[in-house]
């Protein structure tokens, strides 16, 4: 019943992708007028669109899951060549289809959709025929693995027993799932830190069974239970010899580059931002803002370390040594206000509050009609970051968003403690909140489930929502938020100084070749980062590429925005307005909301 429930919903929600004045064949008779060119059009692409969300749906169930279409969830992604050769099939007949649409016959909605749909289909097209991660990057099923139970049994989109029904579908699947990871990866082209990370991230799977299913096991019959019983010891030993296999031949054979080079990184930059901007660009303007930013950081010291004892010398033309022992000094004033070890998720919720009432007292976008949910971290993502936001699927309308507060782990040293809220101190926890929560992921994720086109909800823009959360910092402080603490705008540059040497530390890594000592140098020296919080950035860069630049370039590109449309509208610009109709698109590629809302034509 609920399968079906949700399948009729999502063909609702697909319906609405097609114009109002498309006319259905129900009813329609010698007198319905003709329709016209951008109609037929708009019908031809409300139907391809819906075939291509469908399809991808059922290629890939453990990401229908996530986006919220429970049709497939006692199945497994299919990463056999048989499988990938089907997805591949897949995309490239949609993409064919799609070039005999001309987009000018389409409306503007549709011409937005359109450009995303076609950036989809050739990214999944080069992805399986150029990048092929499927055959050097162990992390994709690992990934998989852990993703398809997590996100069964994070959420209650259906009762417990049948969530659980379809976890022990999966369970029993996952050995072929490692079968085919053994069989597709070349070894030699695996990086070592990859195979590393795996090896440390393996046996985690059980880690998720054993807090999400097993302590639920009295919910089922006693046939699932034995069920459940059997599933789990056939995935213990799936999972062991997995481990044998990845520390006796992974580990010792990953001979692979971790660095994609310039060409390939290139065209995933590409398809991950979607942006105007070229990498080039991107960075000569993050190394132009790191000057400037620096620069007001160290004015900002010259105020707040005035007249006080053991302060180094502050001239107003400083050199760059100077400039860097200023800009310290300040930070340790705010690195020594950190909550208590067991205070962090009060900490959190108080700011959070002290957010949300700002926006609403300045009225600067329109709030939630409903509270994000404050949760402890589940455990086994506990130590990285202090906060994220944890929102539902864009297809399961009605379940909670969360604001996930790590507490400190129990295992920590004083050492660990100090170092990790020296980062992220009270006037951190306060960024955090803002990008977070209000008015950061959680309100523009709420705006943007509004929007009607599914095709945009399952594809929304990661570099839209990174860019409106690290806007939204810059656009509190803007419009007063903790005016009166100028340690509070010393600690918001900072972190916007992470966003930007995030994208510079992209590309030296997996472009320039840089080596530890470089990434380090950017981050803990030009960035003022923590030791061990650049150290785990460290690790990011050399698993990932062409996602961290995502948080600069968004937030540029919704400055960008901002200022090209304040010019047109002068006198008659209004914040709260321009917020709304912003964040009412639906988070498309940044540079679709602008042309949108300028009246532009969509490139």
């Amino acid at each position: 019943m609920r399968h079906s429930l949700l399948a009729a919903a999502l063909l609702a929600s697909l319906a609405a992708c097609q114009p109002a004045q498309a006319p259905t064949d129900a009813g329609k008779d010698a007198a319905a007028p003709t329709m016209t060119g951008t109609a037929k059009a708009d019908v031809k692409f409300a139907d391809l669109s819906k075939r291509a969300v469908d399809g991808w749906m059922q290629l890939s169930p453990v990401w229908a899951t996530q986006v919220g279409d429970h049709q497939y969830d006692t199945q497994l992604d299919d990463l056999s060549a048989a499988g990938r050769e089907q997805a591949l099939k897949f995309n490239q007949n949609l993409l064919a289809e799609l070039d005999t649409l001309d987009p000018k016959q389409l409306s503007r909605e549709n011409q937005v959709d359109a450009a995303i749909l076609r950036n989809q289909l050739q990214s999944g097209i080069w992805n399986e025929q150029t990048l092929q991660s499927w055959a050097w990057d162990p992390q994709l099923y690992n990934d998989l693995a852990g993703g398809a139970l997590y996100g069964l049994m994070v959420r209650e989109f259906a009762p417990l027993p049948a969530r659980l029904q379809s976890a022990i579908a999966r369970m029993e699947k996952i050995p072929a799932l490692y079968a085919q990871e053994r069989a597709n990866l070349d070894v030699a082209r695996v990086p070592l830190i990859h195979a590393q990370t795996v090896s440390k991230q393996n046996k985690g799977l059980l880690g998720i069974v054993e807090q999400f299913i097993t302590p639920h096991a009295k919910e089922l019959s006693e046939a699932d239970q034995q069920r459940l019983a059997a599933a789990t010891d056939a995935l213990k030993q799936a999972i062991e010899q997995q481990q044998a296999w990845i520390d006796g031949t992974l580990v010792p054979g990953a001979k692979g580059d971790f660095r994609i080079g310039a060409e390939m990184y290139d065209q995933k930059l590409k398809f991950s931002l979607v942006s105007a901007l070229s990498r080039q660009e991107i960075r000569q303007r993050a190394e132009t803002e790191i000057k400037r930013v620096r620069a007001e950081m160290y004015g900002i010291a010259r105020t707040v370390l005035k007249d006080k004892p053991g302060a180094p010398a502050l001239p107003e033309t400083p050199s760059d040594d100077q400039q860097q022992a200023g800009i310290e000094a300040a930070l340790e004033l705010t690195y020594a206000d950190k909550p208590a070890r067991d205070k962090v998720v009060d900490t959190a919720k108080a700011a959070l509050a002290e957010s949300t009432e700002f926006v609403r007292q300045k009225d600067l976008v329109t709030l939630p009609d409903s509270q994000v949910k404050i949760i402890l971290m589940p455990e086994f993502q506990r130590g990285v970051a202090v906060a994220y936001c944890d929102s539902p699927g864009p297809l399961d309308k009605g379940l909670d968003t969360f604001y996930a507060v790590s507490p400190i782990p129990d295992d920590w040293n004083a050492k660990q403690v100090d170092s990790f809220l020296r980062e992220y101190n009270n006037r951190m926890i306060k960024l955090l909140s803002i990008h977070e929560g209000t008015p950061g992921h959680y309100l523009e994720g709420w705006h943007s489930a509004k929007f009607p086109s599914t095709l945009r909800a399952v594809l929304r823009s990661g570099m839209f929502a990174e860019g409106w959360a690290v806007y939204t910092e810059h656009m509190m402080s803007e419009q007063g938020y903790q005016a009166d603490d100028p340690l509070y705008k010393l600690t918001q540059l900072k972190f916007y100084l992470r966003t930007i040497s995030n994208a510079i530390l992209d590309q030296g890594v997996h472009v320039d070749g840089w080596s530890h000592e470089q990434a380090m140098h950017l981050m803990v020296h030009d960035a003022f980062q923590q030791e061990r919080e650049a150290e785990g950035k460290w690790v990011r860069v050399q698993l990932t590429s062409a996602q961290l630049p995502t948080y600069f370039v968004g937030m540029q590109e919704q400055l960008d925005t901002r200022k090209a449309v304040e010019a047109k509208l002068g006198d008659t610009f209004n914040l709260k307005a321009y917020h709304d109709q912003l964040l009412s698109y639906g988070a498309p590629p940044v540079r679709f909301a602008r042309e949108l809302m300028l009246d532009q034509p969509i490139e």
